[in-house]
């Protein structure tokens, strides 16, 4: 069998499973992901050797610290993708939800009842842990997946699906519900994005690279972000000490994530007093400062940024600052450089924080605090399959509610069109 039946195959079984899904009773679905949870729990021994055979792979490939944090299965990681399926578990079910109803003049009750999206394609890099997330987010609402990972994390991948399989089996739900493609060939992707008769949507996960070509190949409606250019903004009268704190955490604590900030901003009045000091911090935990001018005169020790430093997702220990002379300069360099994903004000003034609310156009706007909140899990979505900034037809992380989409239902009482 080629790469293109075996997918085709897949997509078949898929598109099959997604019609007894959508109508699913709850239990049913969370006694799925409860099972999947049980099972992660039981046999991490047995994943994380898996994921050794990656480890070993990606290292003598020369990944990046970064990508090499992002494909372990850590005993934290997998009890939180076990937390993770156990929380989609407690959400309340979106499939069904009449969200709206009204009464038009004949009579004729309309409205608007929640469905799932159907089959998903899910094409995704590096980390093995969104295989489970994904998973368990497209069952709970009602949705087939068939998952597409990297060659990278071939091992662990495989080794996740076994156990999806056998979740699936044990509640009595179709094996096919959620799929691995078995093969890391990049035919397969290729291959998966021409089934547009059988796969409603395609969510892509990963590197700036990786999005392209998969919005580029596709034949099916893409749900995608590009890059997180994340931006902190230090306002006129903001709390230094919290500042230097919201920098350290977006930058430091997990710096090859696309909710990490990229840029600090800070307003002329603060910069002689607070740049020094976030520069101590920052260089400290070994960031890299690349400053304009004016933050080169103030810290020294930061490189001089070019034009390229601004729109660039470092997903490194690496820092752009500038210094703006206003609230409407820094959602002006924002709106030039940033990707819509995640911006993030420190400021004492509710008027400047609402300006700055209302005026980014971003999935998440956060005022005093950090940027690394852009995460289904940390917003109360229970988990996420990842962050849309291409506004159709969600916008930020996409939970249970966001992989779902509504038609319209009506109840007459023998109603005729005049």
């Amino acid at each position: 069998m080629s790469v293109e039946q075996l997918v085709h195959q897949i997509c078949v079984q898929a598109r099959e499973a997604a019609r007894g899904l959508a109508t699913l009773p709850s239990d049913q679905k969370n006694q799925a992901l409860l099972a999947l949870a049980g099972a992660l729990e039981q046999e991490a021994g047995t994943l994380k050797q898996a994921n050794a055979k990656d480890l070993a792979g990606a290292a003598q490939a020369g990944l990046s610290a970064a990508m090499m944090d992002r494909l372990t299965l850590s005993d934290k990681v997998i009890a939180s993708m076990a937390q993770g399926l156990k929380d989609v578990a407690a959400l309340p079910d979106p499939v069904g939800e009449v969200t709206s109803m009204w009464r038009r003049p004949n009579g004729l009750l309309v409205g608007r009842q929640r469905i799932p999206l159907g089959v998903i394609g899910f094409i995704y890099e590096s980390r093995p842990n969104v295989t489970v997330d994904a998973a368990g987010l497209c069952l709970k609402s009602g949705n087939a997946v068939v998952l597409k990972g990297g060659k990278e994390a071939i091992h662990s991948n495989l080794a996740l699906a076994q156990l999806i399989t056998a979740a699936l089996n044990q509640a009595g739900l179709p094996p096919a519900a959620a799929q691995v493609i078995p093969t890391p060939d990049r035919a397969a992707t290729l291959a998966l994005l021409k089934e547009e008769e059988l796969v409603d949507v395609i969510i892509p996960r990963g590197g700036e690279s990786l999005i392209r070509f998969v919005a580029a190949e596709s034949r099916i409606p893409v749900l995608k972000h590009y890059k997180g250019v994340c931006h902190l903004y230090v306002d006129q009268g903001a709390d230094h000490e919290m500042a230097v704190n919201l920098a350290i955490n977006g930058k430091c604590q997990r710096p090859g994530v696309c909710n990490a900030i990229e840029t600090l901003l800070v307003h002329a009045a603060e910069a002689r007093a607070f740049l020094p000091l976030a520069a101590a911090a920052l260089m400290g935990r070994g960031v890299e400062l690349r400053g304009c001018p004016r933050t080169g005169t103030l810290v020294p020790q930061a490189k001089a940024a070019v034009e390229e430093d601004w729109p660039a997702e470092f997903l490194d220990l690496i820092l752009a600052v500038k210094v703006v002379d206003s609230l409407e300069e820094a959602m002006d360099h924002i709106a030039r450089y940033g990707s819509r994903h995640t911006e993030a004000i420190v400021t004492r003034d509710y008027g400047r924080a609402r300006r700055f609310i209302d005026g980014v156009d971003s999935s998440l706007v956060l005022v005093n605090a950090s940027t690394r909140f852009n995460d289904g899990g940390e917003l109360g979505l229970g988990a996420e399959i990842g962050i849309n900034t291409s506004k159709l037809h969600a916008f930020g992380p996409m939970g249970l509610a966001e992989l779902t989409t509504t038609k319209f239902i009506a109840y007459g009482d023998g109603q005729v069109r005049a």
